[in-house]
């Protein structure tokens, strides 16, 4: 089944669920998960932790690890799923310029919800003071893009089975 599903990018803001929705698709799909958060270098990590906004020039490193690690994946066989936020139209090209067979789930919902979940949890470096940031920052996928859209305010549960049904996956446990 795994085989017939390209790499995967699980994409949102911050706080919209891409590492749970991510973790649970890859399960499902019996792939591995990666948290892109954890690619970020470290240098990354202390700016978002001062609650400052990454540039262009701090994501393009980072994204092409990303991007990197999906065209490995793919060419051992082994399609992975990975959280990114891959905001901008630019960012999402750079990883498909790497691995362009990439599909993009595209996490979205309401601010006021994002927010909600961000104050509710502990991220090691992702302040909620950043969220307008990355809702700026946002470039919303577009149709000639390999994009499926997932509305956060259903159950983790409801999003990865129509994403399995979107995906053309058989089934869902």
């Amino acid at each position: 089944m795994s085989e017939l599903v390209p790499a995967i990018i699980v994409m949102g803001v911050s706080g919209s669920g891409k590492t749970t929705i991510g973790q649970m698709l890859a399960d499902e799909l019996n792939r591995q998960f990666i948290d892109g958060d954890s690619l970020h270098p470290e240098s990354n990590k202390q700016k978002m932790a001062a609650g400052e906004a990454l540039n262009d020039q701090d994501r393009e490193p980072w994204l092409k690890v990303i991007g990197q690690k999906l065209a490995e994946g793919t060419s051992q066989g082994e399609p992975l799923v990975i959280a990114c936020s891959a905001l901008k139209r630019s960012y999402r090209d750079l990883i498909r310029s790497l691995e362009p067979s990439t599909i993009f789930v595209h996490l979205a919902g309401v601010p006021t919800v994002i927010r909600d979940r961000m104050n509710a949890r502990s991220h090691e470096y992702m302040p909620s003071s950043l969220l307008d940031s990355q809702l700026a920052t946002l470039e919303l996928p577009t149709a000639d893009e390999a994009v499926l859209t997932a509305d956060i305010s259903k159950s983790p549960q409801d999003i990865v089975r129509q994403l399995v049904v979107d995906l053309g996956v058989a089934h869902f446990a």
